[in-house]
């Protein structure tokens, strides 16, 4: 229900926090301070004011300051950046201006890619642990293909990892302490190794209890954390035209599960406090990845270039979702997921005195998945199992089912799939302040998936039968694709840039992993592309003190892909809708009133609409599409309060405000998630000699409930499915550095 009066609240209240908040965490590196932010969005070393097109950047130094542990809290930095958590923390599925990935099978891959220092990580087992030891986060919003590995139609989150320096010994060390008893120690350390090589080895380990408190005696509590991160990088130089980097990487997860709020409460959660649960099933989760990428750059002349990046990853996810949310076996779902993925990316760059300039590159990159997942339903006499009431739940249940009780269907596929791609993106000065860009990309996408098997299957695990088919063809596709952009950048001072950008991106098709019940569930969706329109600014006022970018956009959007789950039958078919439209903007200032206060604000709009589509028999035109609030916005403030012999004591203050938003295509108004704001921040002391430092920092402060997706089950299982956002946590860390 969109309620106006607290939404207004909401805002006022949001802009007079604006006064002393900030949206961005502490004060960054010297060039950041002098106004300037260096990004390779465009493959090069740029200044972020420089480049032509909307991208947001967040520094390392802010990253760590601010205690952002997870890929998940970027939503609360960049506007018009939203995610759904329901494959769990760290796992997120990301969506960037209204574009998104509405499903949450563990072989699909979103429309905002996430890349690892260059290298592209669609499957969620390939993820791991990411924000360690991070030089900055770059998202690019808009489809890409001109100049990243893979095509997508959302944009991009590129995640940079600080690279090891010659001739230079040094590290850090941090370590903390949290509410719900958080443990965290991360640290780094760069070493020579002579003159034209360097060693960089970093790593994180978080342990912390569970939020979600398990009532049932016993049992512990869900959403825990316990992880572990290793990155080395090895960087060598044999001569003055020659760099090569080799990084490897490893992490590991097993936390308690994820919890899920089932409403209404009245009848799932009766007597239960919001962070409260009553789950039976509280198994770890588990997930381990593995990389290797090798980096080389080669300079062929004093123009010319060459870049080659060659990777290989792997890794697994597994884990038991207690679906229900409560302490019967009504519905309960393992996941699981093995990934591995090669990919190599081979560009060639020019750097002309001319006016005339280009990357001309191919890319490859082979997927491999093996996804299996079930639907345990009623597996106990509370939840209704006991179908032939004789007071037991066994195969004979299962055999006498009506509607599924006793039973549990399970699938299980490989999927491979392969993209090949050349592409290039080309830049012409008209003059010296009129530049014409574009670019093109060829893609051809292959998939397959073999060895379907869909079964029912009685308590005991026994085959009881085989709900789908094997078929007698694995279900494939292949399509090729000519995507691209145009564009034109007028240079109207030397501190203000107006771009005007077309750019069309391509999503391949995806197999409906959530095949169990129907041989029409087994089906592929058909691709999706996005034509966008785009007009931004960028600009710098005051001697550089005054930084304000400016976008503005206009999307069309074919054949977006989604999951839908009927909510009387829990029958799952991935879907297209065939048209929609979005529009919006975003404005983003930072103003440096004086060397010791930054202040910083962000705001986002957005409009997206379906135009044709239909759901389970429901015309959805007109509907709102998920994960597309109408606003997103943020503000705030870093300060140093003092400067003298016992040292430096700075904090920094930032909340983040989303308005209401859904996460259905059909736009139930249950489920709607009302407007919420989080607030954060943190009070630093760093020694006069910069060798030590101390910090008390503390997250959603006002302990704000919200959900970050929810689906209607109500119908079918007489509740309705909700994850909820982590509360309030705070906690101190102190660290050094060498």
């Amino acid at each position: 229900m969109h309620k106006p009066v607290s939404r207004a609240i909401s805002v006022s209240s949001l802009a007079l926090v604006a006064c002393f908040a900030s949206a961005a965490a502490a004060q960054e590196a010297d060039s950041e301070a002098a106004g300037e932010i260096i990004v390779t969005a465009n493959k090069r070393a740029e200044n972020l004011q420089d480049v032509p097109i909307s991208v947001s950047a967040v520094g390392g130094e802010a990253l760590e300051r601010g205690r952002t542990t997870q890929i998940d809290e970027l939503v609360t930095k960049v506007p018009n950046l939203q995610l759904t958590s329901t494959v769990g923390e760290n796992t997120p599925i990301f969506a960037l201006r209204g574009v998104s990935l509405n499903d949450f099978s563990l072989n699909q891959s979103g429309p905002v890619a996430t890349y690892y220092d260059e290298v592209y990580k669609g499957n969620f087992a390939l993820l791991g642990i990411a924000l360690f030891d991070q030089e900055r986060v770059e998202v690019l919003r808009g489809p890409q293909g001109t100049l990243y590995g893979k095509n997508t139609t959302g944009g991009a989150v590129n995640l940079i990892s600080r690279a090891p320096k010659l001739g230079v010994t040094e590290g850090y060390l941090n370590l903390g302490y949290g509410n719900y008893d958080r443990i965290d120690v991360n640290g780094a350390v760069n070493t020579p190794l002579g003159e034209n090589a360097a060693l960089r080895v970093a790593g994180t380990f978080a342990r912390a209890d569970g939020w979600f408190e398990n009532v049932l005696p016993g049992l512990p509590d869900l959403a825990s954390v316990r992880e572990y991160g290793v990155r080395a990088a090895l960087y060598f130089e044999p001569s003055e035209t020659v760099d090569i980097t080799l990084r490897a990487a490893t992490s590991y997860q097993n936390p308690r599960n994820y919890g899920i709020f089932a409403q209404p409460e009245a009848v799932n959660r009766a007597g239960l406090e919001r962070r409260e649960i009553a789950a039976n099933e509280t198994s770890r989760r588990r997930a381990r990845t593995y990389s290797l990428a090798l980096t080389a750059n080669i300079d062929l002349s004093d123009t010319l270039s060459l870049t080659s990046i060659t990777s290989w990853d792997k890794g697994n996810l597994n884990f038991i979702e207690d679906t229900d949310g409560q302490g019967i076996a009504l519905l309960e779902i393992p996941y699981s997921a093995r990934a591995n993925q090669i990919a190599q990316d081979l560009r060639l760059s020019s750097d002309f005195d001319g006016p005339f300039n280009f990357i001309l590159g191919a890319y490859y990159n082979r997927e491999k998945v093996f996804n299996a997942s079930t639907f345990k339903i009623a597996q106990d006499v509370a939840s209704g199992g006991d179908v032939d009431g004789n007071g037991v739940v066994n195969d004979a249940d299962c055999a006498a089912t009506t509607a599924g009780e006793a039973c549990q269907f399970g699938n299980s596929f490989d999927q491979i799939k392969k993209s090949f791609a050349i592409y290039t993106d080309m830049s012409f000065e008209l003059s010296e302040t009129v530049a014409l860009k574009g670019g093109l990309r060829f893609t051809r996408d292959t998939g397959r998936q073999p060895n379907f098997i869909a079964q029912q299957i009685g308590p005991s695990g026994a085959v009881l039968g085989v709900t789908i088919p094997t078929p007698a063809q694995p279900l494939s596709y292949g399509i090729s694709d000519l995507s691209g952009k145009i564009g034109v950048d007028f240079q109207v001072a030397p501190d203000n840039l107006i771009y005007a950008t077309y750019s069309r991106g391509f999503r391949a098709p995806s197999f409906n992993a959530q095949a169990f019940f129907d041989p029409s569930e087994l089906n592929v969706a058909e691709a999706e592309e996005v034509d966008a329109f785009e007009l931004g600014a960028k600009n710098q006022f005051a001697d550089r003190a005054v930084t304000l970018n400016l976008a503005a956009f206009y999307y069309k959007y074919r054949n977006q892909q989604f999951i839908n789950v009927d909510p009387a039958t829990a029958a799952q078919t991935l879907l297209n809708i065939p048209r929609s439209r979005i529009w919006g903007g975003e404005a983003e200032l930072t103003a440096r009133p004086s060397d010791k206060v930054t202040l910083r604000g962000s705001i986002g709009v957005l409009d997206a609409k379906i135009q044709q589509g239909t759901v389970s028999g429901t015309n959805v035109a007109g509907n709102d599409l998920t994960n597309a609030p109408a606003l997103t916005a943020s503000a705030g403030i870093d300060a140093t309060f003092y400067e003298g012999d016992i040292g430096t004591f700075s904090g920094t203050a930032d909340i983040a405000y989303t308005a209401s938003q859904f996460f259905d295509v059909v736009n139930t108004p249950r489920l709607e998630q009302e407007g919420y704001a989080v607030l954060s921040g943190f009070i630093r002391w760093e020694s006069a000699n910069g060798r030590f430092n101390a910090s008390i920092w503390g997250k959603n402060l006002t302990n704000e409930f919200y959900f970050t997706s929810r689906v209607d089950l109500l119908a079918g299982f007489g509740f309705d499915y909700n994850h909820v956002a982590a509360p309030r946590t705070y906690g101190v860390t102190v660290g050094t550095t060498f």
